[in-house]
């Protein structure tokens, strides 16, 4: 399967990064048991924010998947760091996706589409997953999403 996942990956374009260290007195992921979950990953490429500002002020709902994404290919850049290998990936239990966003904005299920669809498509039925979308005021670093994971693992 991780040739699967290798090339589901090389097929999308995706090069995992480095996953991101922590900046504050917290780690970048925990595992208890067979349960591992990550903290909230920030739409990062190259060390920088892929975009900035918030969903309903000057960001389009593609715009927030494409941040998404980003933010569930460091998910995956967490997972690969703890795990070693992708293919101890059993099942993305469930996702929480960030979305900051005005007051009136109330498409933040369609904005987490990007980080969901990202995770099937390189999983296949293992990244299948519950998922809560939630519109917050901030995020750190003005990111318009973050996203967080409990992923089974074998």
């Amino acid at each position: 399967m991780t040739d699967t996942i290798d090339s589901r990956l090389a097929d999308l374009g995706i090069t995992l990064p480095e996953a991101a260290a922590p900046a504050a007195n917290y780690v970048p992921f925990a595992q208890s048991g067979n349960l591992l979950l990550t903290s909230g990953q920030l739409p990062l490429e190259n060390g920088k924010l892929v975009l900035t500002g918030q969903l309903g002020s000057g960001l389009t709902v593609a715009q927030g998947q494409t941040a998404a994404r980003a933010c569930a290919i460091n998910v995956l850049a967490q997972a690969k760091a703890a795990l070693g290998d992708l293919n101890r990936i059993k099942r993305v239990v469930k996702i929480t996706v960030f979305v900051s966003s005005t007051a009136d904005f109330t498409e933040q299920h369609l904005v987490a589409n990007g980080a969901s669809d990202l995770l099937v498509n390189v999983l296949g039925d293992a990244g299948k997953h519950a998922r809560s979308a939630v519109g917050v005021a901030s995020l750190p670093l003005n990111a318009p999403v973050e996203v967080e994971a409990i992923i089974e693992v074998a």
